[in-house]
């Protein structure tokens, strides 16, 4: 069984789409995102994924407004990157009804925290890593780092990290399908369960990413295939935890 994450991607307050992260190529899906988180939850995801874009460029919360609309719309459990840099963020976030934040680009250049963080709230961290061509980017993918996003990963094996989530930017977007060699690699390397990211275009995805058999992905990111209609909410839930 895999959990199936719908994606709401923040710009400006509204849900939009990217293509490989490109702040300029943003395909706007909605201005009312706790319509559009209550659209996912009545469709029957018993997860939701939100990303504030804007935040991650800027190094700070940005679209706090929105997060607030879309708990204020679902009861289901939403997890949330995007600028989260410090305690004081977390802490924030995870009274406000956030149920687990992500950490992308500090846990790349601040890894202390995500230690802190685990330890503070155990079950509520997840890090996000996002690679190109294998190495981790950062600040909204403007950087490209040295560092190989497996060893990013094995850094926080045994920390209390609930969860890897894995993005090969060049495919985000694109609809081409995952990067299922690379994540299946990186979560047979580590004992943290592994959310996979970036380029479902069709149920064929969701079920090449089932038929790799590895019990470490416990989940994927469904992003602009669910909005084009590319992909049924109900056969992929279904597909999933079938």
């Amino acid at each position: 069984m895999m959990t199936a994450y719908p994606a709401i991607d923040l710009k400006d307050g509204a849900c939009v789409r990217l293509r490989r992260g490109e702040m300029n190529d943003a395909t706007v899906y909605s201005q009312n995102p706790g319509a559009q988180a209550r659209a996912w939850q009545d469709a029957g995801f018993s997860w939701l994924h939100v990303v504030d874009l804007n935040g991650a460029f800027a190094g700070k919360p940005v679209n706090a407004a929105a997060v607030s609309d879309i708990l204020a719309n679902v009861t289901m459990p939403v997890q949330l990157g995007g600028g989260i840099r410090s305690m004081a963020q977390i802490e924030t976030w995870l009274s406000a009804g956030i149920s687990r934040v992500i950490l992308g680009s500090v846990a790349a250049k601040n890894p202390a925290l995500v230690l802190e963080a685990c330890r503070a709230f155990p079950g509520r961290v997840a890090v996000g890593i996002d690679a190109r061509d294998g190495f981790v980017a950062t600040e909204g993918w403007a950087e490209t780092s040295t560092l190989p996003a497996p060893e990013l990963a094995r850094h926080f094996e045994g920390a209390g990290v609930s969860a890897i989530i894995y993005t090969d930017i060049a495919r985000d977007g694109m609809l081409g399908g995952l990067n299922i060699a690379q994540t299946v690699a990186l979560a047979n390397g580590i004992s943290t369960p592994v959310i996979a990211s970036g380029g479902v275009g069709s149920l064929a995805d969701l079920a090449a990413l089932k038929a790799a058999k590895c019990p470490g992905i416990e989940g994927v990111i469904i992003g602009r295939a669910l909005y084009d209609g590319r992909v049924d909410p109900k056969s992929a839930v279904e597909l999933l935890n079938s």
